[in-house]
């Protein structure tokens, strides 16, 4: 008769070939450490990885905005406050997130917002207040996770960059230097970790229904000399027709996934003959 005839019992070889696949799926599974959660692409690719099983250490400056996937997703989701700034925070939220899940498979440094004005119209202390979220920021957080990934022996850094960072956008200049200093960035970080295992990606999203431009974006006083940020919409980036969030996860998790990864990735439709043209006219002035 059969073990498991009347009350349903596993045999000893049925139980642990089941332990077996528990253990395998587990083991397959990934725990992300994600930056800027609140809203936006943090949101939607926490939300997009925990949908398929992985476990996300989610952060963000507010974590009561997380508490939607906390209560759908329970233990799977480990939320935690966080200012890029502050790098006692960062290490903070690392060490808890290796306590609690032992291991960091991915790192999505998202966390940034944009400045919109003139480079003549760009007050001082929102240059420095960029600077420190959206360059120096994301550096203290690869600082912080490197001796993890490394001890490791593997594990993925997921720089979010934007096509600022190839492109010299008029009205959001000291934005295109905060992603041009990244791209150099982690470009050399992609050259000094090969050997330690660990991959690198620079993701450049274009424009995507986000908050980027509206509450999380910052907007100083414009001088009368400089267009509108709706007339440089309309006349100057035409070409780029703002997307769904939701359009990347496909695309963000075949990266994360790729045991290959690119270094750099174009996220959004219609971006790679910009990109093109604008490399072809700098190629003509050598």
């Amino acid at each position: 008769m059969s073990a498991r005839s009347g009350a349903g019992y596993l045999s000893p070889a049925e139980n642990s070939s089941i332990n077996a696949q528990l253990k395998r799926s587990q083991t397959l599974s990934k725990v992300w450490f994600i930056t800027g959660c609140s809203r936006g692409f943090g949101k939607t690719w926490a939300s997009s990885a925990l949908a398929r099983g992985d476990r996300v250490i989610a952060t963000a400056r507010d974590p009561s905005t997380l508490e939607d996937l906390v209560v759908m997703y329970g233990k799977q989701i480990l939320p935690l406050k966080l200012d890029v700034c502050n790098r006692n925070d960062i290490h903070a939220v690392v060490s808890k997130g290796v306590e609690v899940f032992g291991q960091i498979d991915v790192v999505v440094n998202n966390a940034g917002y944009g400045l919109f004005c003139s480079v003549e119209d760009a007050p001082e202390a929102e240059v420095r207040n960029i600077f420190e979220t959206n360059f120096l920021g994301q550096l203290w957080v690869i600082q912080e996770v490197l001796p993890v990934l490394r001890k490791q022996g593997h594990g993925h850094i997921v720089q979010i960059s934007s096509i600022a960072g190839l492109l010299a956008l008029p009205g959001i200049g000291i934005y295109n230097s905060t992603k041009w200093a990244l791209e150099g960035l982690i470009e050399t970080l992609a050259n000094e970790v090969r050997d330690f295992g660990i991959k690198v990606t620079l993701v450049e999203p274009g424009p995507h229904l986000t908050d980027w431009i509206g509450k999380s974006a910052v907007h100083p006083p414009r001088s009368p000399f400089y267009p509108s940020q709706e007339t440089l919409r309309e006349k100057v980036w035409p070409a780029m027709v703002p997307a769904a969030p939701e359009s990347t996860i496909d695309a963000m998790l075949g990266i994360v996934d790729s045991e290959d990864p690119p270094l750099r990735f174009l996220l959004g439709n219609d971006l790679k003959p910009m990109i093109q043209k604008d490399m072809m006219q700098r190629l003509e002035c050598i």
